[in-house]
């Protein structure tokens, strides 16, 4: 059941970012709770809770210790070299917003504004020398309280890992860590598993802007209907997004597979894809590669289905709270 569930992760419709492919109306309602909230949506919730424990179970065991061996031996490279990493692709993704020219950050903020490519590319050589990291970093915030005035506050809750990328530039550059021992990289996941917790939400509230692509690439479903569908692919994200903020193990498989994800998305949906997810990606092989270690104890593992629970609870709820705050729909 559990490898089951786990095999709509390879889905690239997944996780194909339908605001950069489809039409979209942010204004117009969402679905309503209690079509959201149905017997299918329980047991989809319920075979996430399992994945859940049966992964941080295995932790505990002598295979999960083999498998995190395993892991640090086969992304060495990436761990070594996780900085470097960072530069070059969020380098490249500046690049490639400065030739594509009118967007902001993602392909759907488009700008008319001349100025922003030549402020995209100054970014893009700032990431060059460790000490104009920082400036590059300051300009994604830049870029991103410009997309804000643009689209709303509300259309940029989809990027917040912007912002956690920009610390870790920022943070990196100045050779420095948060309070309470956070490091760069931690902000990233924190701010990545917030992305992704989001955007499941948005699968849930909007499964219909996807339906045009089910036209163009019928056999994404696997013969479910496109409603069911996008509820098992929100499902699929939030538990991986989740599992982001558990524990080692269980986030750096989760980053293999969202990492994976991304990845296929690619070859199916190309290169407007590869540039909007670059940074996701990086962020992605950087955690799967992260090799901190935390004590194992039963009462994480025991305390994992409330901690998703309200985070369930608390996304659905802050989703559809803020639509009727800045849009005027109803909740229910």
């Amino acid at each position: 059941m559990t490898t089951a569930f786990f095999t709509l992760a390879g889905t690239n419709a997944a996780m194909a970012h339908v605001k950069w492919f489809c039409a979209y109306d942010l204004a117009g309602a969402p679905r309503g709770l209690g079509e959201v909230l149905c017997a299918d949506f329980e047991k989809l919730v319920g075979l996430s809770l399992l994945a859940l424990v049966v992964g941080g179970l295995l932790e505990g065991t002598v295979l999960g210790a083999a498998l995190i061996r395993s892991l640090d031996r086969a992304t060495a490279w990436a761990r070594e070299n996780t900085e470097l990493l960072f530069r070059a692709v969020c380098g490249g993704f500046f690049v490639a917003l400065w030739s594509l020219g009118g967007v902001i950050l993602t392909p759907e903020l488009k700008t008319a504004n001349t100025a922003l490519p030549w402020f995209q590319l100054a970014i893009a050589v700032g990431f060059l020398w460790r000490r104009t990291m920082p400036l590059s970093a300051l300009g994604i915030v830049v870029l991103f309280v410009t997309a804000i005035r643009a689209y709303g506050a509300f259309h940029l809750a989809d990027y917040p890992v912007f912002l956690g990328v920009a610390a870790y530039i920022a943070l990196t550059g100045l050779g420095r860590s948060l309070p309470g021992g956070i490091r760069p990289l931690d902000v990233v996941r924190y701010t990545a598993a917030v992305t992704l917790m989001w955007a499941s939400v948005e699968k849930w509230a909007y499964p219909q802007w996807s339906y045009p692509l089910f036209v163009e690439h019928p056999g994404m479903t696997f013969g479910f209907s496109g409603e069911y569908f996008m509820k098992a692919a929100g499902a699929v994200e939030f538990v991986l997004a989740f599992a982001l903020i558990c524990t080692p193990l269980v986030r750096r498989v989760s980053a293999i597979l969202l990492a994976a994800t991304f990845i296929s998305a690619i070859f199916e949906f190309g290169k407007i894809d590869a540039i909007g997810h670059a940074p996701i990606i990086v962020a992605m092989v950087a955690i799967a590669a992260d090799n901190a270690t935390a004590p194992y104890r039963l009462r994480n593992l025991a305390l994992t289905p409330v901690g998703y629970g309200a985070a369930l609870a608390a996304f659905i709820g802050l989703y559809y709270g803020a639509h009727a705050v800045f849009q005027g729909t109803s909740i229910l």
